[in-house]
């Protein structure tokens, strides 16, 4: 079997210096890429990178090579076609089915998944124009990534950034590996918590977990590559941001809670992935807590949290809105979570094992999503986002089920 084949078109945004990076990752995992720029894109990074580069040439003209055919052929031979950055008007030109040159002939050609990464001013990202451009390409089955907000060119900052380019592989990855070109999640709102939550005791002190959030992260990058809108509630996590969500930053059980009811009130699915603390400090020290010689720590009172998987599982924001818990278990796994599915009252209950050197920090896990219609799956030991994949695969049919 030959390398998968990739094509990266790029248009003439500034951001096409970024392409490069992306390149480098699709050929050093094994891709076959051959990149088709747009005559516009020429102005920032010039053809003869690009070739060099990829290996293969690189062309913007329907009238090289003219024998290959090059605007029908290489749109059929593509396994995946991504275009970073997207501009503004390539968005529109892909929404209208222009085709004058070889980037837009190739979309027009491709039966393969096709992805989308924006990058443009704020302003323009906004335009009610591109919003529909967007619906329309995203109806028409096409990923369009979410931009990241950050500076943009000049002094400007807002809503329009590029994403970073190993975040933009990680998406392409995924819909390779599903190799699916209808997203079955398009149109549909996702909400996903992660990492875990920091409960102060004083100024430097907090009571806190060892979760990192990655679990939480591929549930979002698998979402984003499935299709979906992905609003990510994170808490305390070193990682990276992951490419087309938008990005809610947390520190304590609290503030979890209010950021999740706050997206989830046009949201289709919510996934409690987040290691949300039970108890916090009853009182806040202002000031650190001293050591005093002779003397004992005086006693830390702890308070219940709200039991936030609970509430949005008893009060759903909208009808047929699917709801995922987590259950990290240390002893009587699967007897807890059974337990735990029926008082947490959850659709979907996630259970696993984890431990001070297990699933915490790893890039693997292993779990049993129980249903609560009685049934159960077991997915075995693997990567982090094949659990994240299956459980969207329980998910995606569920959604918009009236529930009885």
């Amino acid at each position: 079997m030959g390398k998968p084949k990739v094509v990266l078109g790029v248009s003439g945004g500034i951001a096409a210096y970024k392409a490069c990076e992306l390149l480098r990752r699709l050929t050093e995992s094994g891709h076959d890429v051959r990149v088709v720029p747009t005559a516009a894109s020429l102005n920032f990074v010039g053809e003869a990178t690009w070739a060099a580069l990829s290996g293969n040439p690189a062309s913007t003209e329907v009238w090289e090579s003219v024998h290959e055919v090059p605007h029908v052929r290489i749109g059929q031979s593509a396994d995946l076609v991504v275009v970073a950055p997207a501009t503004a008007d390539m968005l529109a030109k892909a929404a209208h089915g222009l085709a004058d040159d070889l980037l837009t002939n190739t979309l027009l050609t491709a039966r393969c998944p096709v992805v989308f990464a924006p990058a443009m001013h704020t302003e323009m990202w906004e335009h009610p124009a591109t919003r529909e451009n967007v619906a329309t390409l995203r109806r028409r089955g096409a990923v369009v990534i979410e931009p990241a907000v950050g500076r943009l060119t000049g002094k400007d900052t807002g809503k329009g950034r590029l994403p970073d380019p190993e975040e933009i592989f990680e998406v392409c990855a995924r819909v390779l590996a599903r190799g699916v070109a209808e997203p079955d999640l398009t149109g549909r709102h996702v909400v996903i918590s992660a990492g875990g939550t920091r409960e102060p005791l004083d100024p430097v002190r907090f009571l806190g977990n060892r979760s990192s959030g990655k679990q939480g992260y591929a549930l979002a990058r698998t979402a984003v590559a499935r299709g979906a809108r992905v609003t990510l509630v994170s808490a305390n996590t070193a990682l990276a941001d992951p490419a087309g969500v938008d990005l809610v930053r947390v520190g304590t059980a609290l503030q979890l809670r209010e950021a999740v009811l706050k997206a989830a009130a046009d949201a289709d699915a919510v996934v409690m992935a987040a290691a949300v603390a039970d108890f916090r400090p009853a009182e806040y020290a202002g000031g650190k807590i001293k050591k005093k010689d002779g003397q004992e720590p005086a006693p830390v009172t702890l308070v219940r949290n709200p039991d936030i998987l609970a509430e949005i599982s008893a009060d759903r924001a909208r009808e047929g809105q699917i709801v995922v818990g987590f259950a990290a278990e240390t002893d009587d796994v699967l007897a807890n979570g059974r337990t735990k599915l029926l008082r947490k009252g959850c659709d979907l209950l996630v259970v696993n094992e984890v431990g001070e050197t297990k699933t915490f920090g790893s890039e693997e896990n292993e779990a049993v999503i129980l249903s609560s219609d009685g049934s159960e799956l077991a997915v075995p030991y693997g990567p982090k986002e094949t659990l994240a994949d299956v459980i969207w695969d329980q998910v995606a049919p569920r959604i918009g089920v009236r529930r009885a």
